[in-house]
């Protein structure tokens, strides 16, 4: 019962540290890094509160040190996500009626958590695990998710304070509750911050969650389970996995619960989750939520006034960090005749300064790409260029796999803006240019927006403001997020609400109201202080 109204401000983002040589911070990652490659985890799946191991051993490897064993998962069957299924269900009405404080200092005390206790730990595993350098799991592992769960808190209070107006001798309430049912979170190897945002945003909203992580993110993944336990989620109201995904959609979408899906991966698979939702509808209590953020094809596109500098920093950074295994990193630029020359020597220069190796050393700016599966794809492509008279490569190109997973940031050139490089998601470090006519600025942007299925994230670099204005209107659905002078990635929580539309998702706004919404189910509620006795109207009166 609540005996008062708890006010939860806007928290502000998470600081983002350094790791200058020398800093505190720098010298407590480095210990974090040994600490965790000294130990050999055996990590399970976590059903009903219960560590669970089917002896279905899994070894996790750090992609840069591929010889290196950091532990091993245990793989879960059909059964594990019934049971998953199961224990949701049987938590999922005390959960749901649990105070909203209580709720909300749960994900509060695990943002504390992170911030202080296991801030160091949870970026060194990201680093082994998933191949990020200190910065990138900085603000990721450490910045981003510790904004996830302060503000979702503030705005789920935010939506809680949205209530109807009411007339004279009646008033009227908004409850926001729950799904009825579970939900099921899809979580990709990218993010560890995504990875934890999905099943703890519908969590915080009153919803049960069983939670599949990506298997080469389980090591990061884990923890944050860890996380919460500690912090006091109770038992059942979040159960994780690992499983099959056709396992996992064969038992969740025929299950007359399944309530909705939070999902972040490739396209492809989340049409088939939709698919396989469609012809399943009518076993189903209520129609599921469907949220996805799928993949991107981002562009930068480069007026003829802008700076050079700019253009090379904003391609350099957003199409080369984290290996360019973002669904936002630029993939694809549009660089002016008159500008040509210059960005194009600079950015050679640019990518030749860059260090490839493992995260253990901090002055290596592009790790490993995050399996075998990714370097073979990502090859590939260089591969096809390399015999191609379509395009060349203008820097890098090369890549190696006999210690880890290393692709040399690339840069191809083209003359065909319609090039497999400019239109395929490569998912990796590998940048396609094309040079337009100074003079077809407008035209270009024709081609910009018609190019690609995908609208996620997209930027224009000018000086020009009128350029900037037409761009902004030209492009308005080829990005759900558009920069101005800056790179199409990198969006904080509570200032770029993230996603995309077309091919790119539902759109639902990670890092906003918007996408918590989509895990609340309104009832209004009317309550008349005198009621009539009377089925008559007035008007039924003739004299």
């Amino acid at each position: 019962m609540n005996i008062g109204t708890f006010n939860y401000p806007s928290p502000g983002n998470e600081p983002v540290l350094s790791y200058a040589p020398g800093s505190p911070e720098k010298v407590a990652l480095k210990k974090a890094l040994s600490s965790l490659k000294a130990k050999t985890l055996d990590i399970p799946m976590y059903i009903g509160g219960k560590a669970i191991r089917t002896g279905r051993k899994i070894a996790i490897h750090p992609p840069h040190e591929i010889e290196h064993t950091l532990g091993h998962f245990h793989m879960g069957t059909k059964q594990h996500v019934e049971q998953a299924i199961t224990n949701c269900l049987k938590v999922r009405e005390n959960w749901s009626n649990r105070s909203w404080e209580s709720r909300a200092h749960i994900f509060l005390k695990a943002a504390d958590l992170l911030a202080t206790k296991y801030r160091f730990e949870m970026n060194a595993a990201t680093m082994l695990g998933q191949s990020k350098n200190a910065y990138q799991a900085e603000i990721d592992a450490a910045c981003e998710l510790i904004d996830f769960l302060r503000y979702n808190v503030y705005f789920l209070s935010e939506i809680y304070k949205q209530q109807p107006v009411s007339a004279p001798g009646i008033h009227n309430r908004m409850e926001w509750r729950g799904l009825e049912g579970f939900v099921l979170a899809v979580t990709p190897f990218n993010f560890t911050a995504i990875g934890a945002n999905l099943p703890s945003s519908a969590a915080m909203c009153g919803n049960v969650v069983v939670w599949k992580p990506s298997d080469t993110q389980i090591y990061s993944a884990q923890l944050f389970m860890r996380i919460l336990k500690e912090a006091g989620l109770p038992d059942g109201v979040i159960n994780m996995v690992y499983v099959d995904g056709p396992v996992l959609g064969d038992v969740c979408f025929k299950h007359a619960d399944f309530a909705g899906v939070h999902f972040t991966g490739s396209t492809s698979v989340f049409n088939h989750m939709w698919k396989q939702i469609g012809e399943n509808i009518g076993k189903y209590k209520s129609y599921p939520r469907i949220v996805g953020e799928t993949g991107g094809k981002d562009f930068v596109m480069v007026h003829p006034s802008a700076d050079a500098d700019t253009v090379v920093a904003a391609l350099v950074r957003g199409a080369f960090e984290f290996q360019g295994q973002k669904c936002s990193a630029a993939s694809r630029a549009y660089i002016p005749s008159n500008l040509a020359n210059i960005v194009k020597s600079k950015l050679v220069k640019a990518v030749q300064s860059i260090q490839v190796g493992t995260v253990e050393d901090f002055s290596n700016f592009v790790n490993a790409v995050i399996d075998e599966k990714a370097f073979d794809k990502i090859n590939s492509y260089l591969t096809r260029v390399k015999k191609d008279k379509k395009a060349k490569i203008l820097v890098g190109g090369n890549a190696s796999k006999k210690k880890g997973y290393f692709i040399e940031p690339t840069v191809i050139e083209t003359k065909d803006p319609q090039y497999l490089t400019m239109c395929e998601e490569i998912f990796g470090p590998v940048l396609t240019i094309y040079i337009y006519p100074a003079t077809k600025f407008e035209k270009t942007l024709e081609i910009v927006n018609s190019t690609s299925k995908y609208a996620l994230t997209g930027a224009i670099i000018s000086q020009d403001r009128e350029a900037i204005e037409m761009a902004t209107h030209k492009l308005r659905h080829a990005a759900g997020n558009f920069y101005i002078n800056d790179k199409p990635t990198g969006a904080v929580v509570g200032q770029q609400p993230f996603g995309g539309a077309r091919a790119s998702g539902t759109n639902d706004k990670a890092g906003s109201m918007l996408n918590l919404y989509r895990w609340l189910s309104a009832r209004t509620i009317k309550e008349t202080f005198n009621p009539p006795t009377d089925y008559k109207y007035p008007f039924l009166n003739e004299a």
